[in-house]
């Protein structure tokens, strides 16, 4: 069972300010957690599949497919295109 001196130290890592009556709530609180977690650790897994996800996850979106614009399209948005060197348009940083 975790202490209230428990609970302190977990609170001042996390930069929470808890009372003395936060302190012995959250006590309990946690303990119980940490009681069951202790039950769930003891289930044998062995025949278990790991699995990243309960449902079957899928991508969702659509494939990219390059589409050709006609030429006096394609000149229209490099003119009216704030950023550009070139026929090359500027465009933020994804990455840093």
């Amino acid at each position: 069972m975790l202490t209230p001196q428990d609970v302190a130290h977990i609170a001042e890592l996390s930069k929470l300010s808890l009372s003395d009556e936060e302190k012995e709530k959250f006590a309990t609180q946690l303990s119980s957690v940490l009681s069951f977690v202790d039950q769930l650790a003891k289930v044998d897994t062995a025949d278990v599949v790991p699995m990243a996800h309960v449902r079957e996850v899928t991508n969702v979106l659509r494939d990219d497919v390059v589409q050709i614009s006609d030429t006096e399209t394609r000149n229209q948005l490099i003119t009216n295109f704030p950023a550009k060197t070139g026929d090359l348009l500027k465009v933020k940083a994804v990455f840093e």
